[in-house]
């Protein structure tokens, strides 16, 4: 939990893992689409590059779930969570 924590105190957010972990999924297509257009080594070399890049989704995601756990656990203080995926209507002043 000390990286979660470390990460959370500079500031990244479960957001910012899950776009990270969209934008990895977007740039494993067109590192792929790349290779094939621009290399002539074939299409094993390009699924090497796709499935490369495509790793690392899995890998942001799981700090983004790890980000959302901590962020409900330890609210900035005088704030509610800091992830729009935590935020429920039903727990807003009222």
């Amino acid at each position: 939990m000390k990286i979660v924590r470390r990460l959370h105190e500079a500031g990244i957010t479960s957001e910012h893992a899950y776009a990270a972990a969209f934008g990895s999924i977007g740039l494993s297509l067109l590192s792929w689409i790349a290779s094939m257009k621009a290399e002539q080594a074939g299409v094993e070399r390009a699924d090497r590059w796709g499935i490369f890049v495509g790793e690392w989704a899995p890998t942001f995601f799981g700090l983004g779930l790890a980000l959302a756990g901590y962020e409900q656990e330890a609210p900035p203080p005088g704030k509610g969570s800091r992830s729009a995926w935590l935020d429920h209507p039903s727990e807003s002043p009222g």
